[in-house]
């Protein structure tokens, strides 16, 4: 018994000089996992953005025109493969999209007394093959930013159709259709949501020239042809995106990655890193949108007459919510008002006596209200990230005054002394569309979130109504358009300074067009004796763009 008794008390002793020497030593930092990215992958994207087509004028310096905006939608896949160094990843992809769009814009208007023509672009197949360069940030390195550059391919198609020509001119067009290699760079942000999956952002700037593209010979006065030449048509792109991509050889449903922040226990600041909950949940906030606007309108089976409104710099305040469930359903939206004292219109027409006739006036008084509402549902969600599918509406309308008159083609309808400050007409649009899109949200870093939304417009509906006041016998036009379609995107990044409250900034970009046969109601001419006078139903086609940065700051209700 004293022999036990004496072993129990020198092991006691022994372990509690281990345990005091333990205490005097620093405590050892045992390394965090770092996230391998490397290995194969393949997943889907949508995406939108501004484009624009170039088209080379062979007879001289244009007065006005040849640069045609396209935006545009993608909807595609990517597959691709990451070789990592420490936290350096190397890595290629080649992705393929198709994409809706609709572009169209005065072209080759050389002179006043030739009859310009409408050069149209519809671009509607994308792919790239890129290199990538990225770095993993995080404590475990699940984030990923990267830069990448390589060569794109892009199949665009459209026309070149004369405007409306004389009598006895015929009605020229041609049709071109072309595949082209170019070039493209970008940059984004990858973050694993899961061992088998992960959610990226990127933006992609891409480019390209074009072949020689037949122009239809047209009409010149005094009573003389144009013979047809060529014109080289050039694009270039801004798309934002959405990718969601799967990882070969991981277990999509290992345990605990939902429900874990990705960033380790011990933060690089003091307060803790945001999570999104699992409960309800309430985000709202407010916005200052800085953006630039266009609306444009063209009217005849022969295009007689187009307007085009640009350059409506505006500013705007609007309020957002979005309401997230235990289910992973979500309602959001959004809602503003602004305006613009700024812009100009060109008011351009054809025949009557006349080959091409341009006024530009300037813009006053502008007002704009727009909101989007959609429910949807989040199929990928965790601690720290939202991907989810929605579908909603979304409105905007802006109406506008137009000040002064100077011709820039042609003699008339501009044949008055104006001043600049004099109102000679008003423009009144109403946009109503459809959204189907998708929505995603993750955390970066500690207290950093990046969102982004994506939607496509498969239908649109449009009311107007157009008031000349400068003519002798003044008139107002009511204009209706439906089907067509358009891309409303945005991207977000906020910075948390509480666990509720953030701060943050981002852009929009927004484009919808009509068919190319809607109609224009019967005008209304007002003769002193206030009889009207019907002049008739044309075909129209309409459409409008508006783009810009946003200020941001939003509290969440848990």
């Amino acid at each position: 018994m004293r022999s036990l008794s004496w072993g129990a008390a020198t092991a006691a002793l022994v372990a509690s000089g281990a345990v005091n020497s333990a205490d005097l030593k620093p405590p050892v930092k045992v390394p965090a996992v770092l996230w391998s990215w490397s290995g194969g992958y393949f997943g889907a994207h949508v995406g939108g953005g501004y484009g624009r087509t170039s088209f080379t004028d062979p007879y001289g310096p244009s007065l006005y025109g040849d640069l045609v905006d396209t935006p545009v939608f993608l909807l595609g896949g990517q597959i691709g493969y990451n070789w990592q160094k420490d936290r350096w990843v190397f890595g290629v992809e080649v992705d393929a999209s198709g994409a809706a769009s609709n572009g169209t814009n005065t072209c080759l208007a050389v002179s006043g007394s030739v009859v310009s023509a409408t050069c149209n672009a519809s671009p509607n197949v994308f792919v790239t093959g890129t290199g990538r360069l990225g770095y993993g940030f995080g404590s475990q390195g699940h984030t990923l930013a990267y830069l990448k550059g390589g060569v794109a391919w892009q199949h665009n198609q459209g026309d070149v159709v004369n405007n409306q020509e004389f009598s006895w001119a015929p009605q020229n067009a041609t049709h071109f259709e072309y595949g082209r290699v170019g070039g493209t760079i970008g940059a984004g942000v990858e973050q694993a949501i899961t061992p088998a999956w992960s959610v990226g952002l990127e933006y992609d700037y891409l480019w390209f020239g074009g072949p020689g593209v037949a122009t239809p010979p047209t009409a010149r006065l005094p009573l003389a042809t144009v013979p047809a030449n060529i014109t080289h048509p050039s694009s270039s792109y801004h798309i934002g995106k959405i990718a969601l991509n799967y990882h070969f050889g991981a277990d999509p449903t290992t345990p605990g990655w939902f429900e874990t922040p990705p960033y380790g226990a011990r933060p690089t600041v003091i307060a803790s890193p945001i999570a999104f909950t699992r409960g309800w949940s309430q985000e709202s906030g407010t916005r200052f949108w800085l953006s630039r606007g266009k609306f444009q309108w063209g009217f005849g089976s022969e295009l007689a007459s187009r307007l085009t409104y640009h350059k409506l710099d505006g500013i705007s305040g609007e309020l957002f919510e979005r309401v997230d469930s235990p289910w992973g359903i979500f309602l959001k939206g959004n809602i503003g008002v602004g305006r613009f004292n700024s812009g100009n219109v060109n008011d351009e027409d054809w025949g009557a006596g006349f080959a091409y006739s341009n006024t530009t006036s300037g813009q006053a008084n502008g007002r704009f209200m727009y909101y989007t509402a959609d429910a949807g549902y989040d199929f990928l969600r965790g601690t720290a990230f939202k991907v989810g599918g929605f579908m909603g509406w979304t409105y905007y309308g802006q109406n506008s005054d137009t000040t002064g008159c100077t011709q820039i083609a042609s003699s008339p309808p501009c044949h008055q002394a104006v001043g600049g400050k004099m109102v000679i007409g008003s423009q009144d649009t109403d946009w109503n569309a459809l959204r189907i899109g998708l929505s995603s949200e993750t955390m970066l870093l500690d207290r950093w979130r990046v969102s982004a939304d994506v939607a496509y417009l498969p239908w649109t509906s449009f009311q107007g109504r157009d008031n000349h006041l400068l003519r002798d016998l003044t008139f107002f036009s009511d204009q209706r358009g439906s089907g067509g379609g358009g891309v409303q995107v945005e991207g977000t990044l906020s910075y948390f300074l509480t666990n509720n409250f953030s701060v943050g900034i981002g852009a929009r970009y927004w484009a919808m067009w009509t068919q190319k046969h809607s109609k224009i109601l019967p005008n209304e001419a007002q003769r002193e004796d206030s009889s009207p006078v019907a002049l008739g139903v044309f075909p129209a086609n309409y459409r409008m763009e508006r783009w810009g940065t946003f200020l941001q700051a939003s509290y969440k209700f848990d």
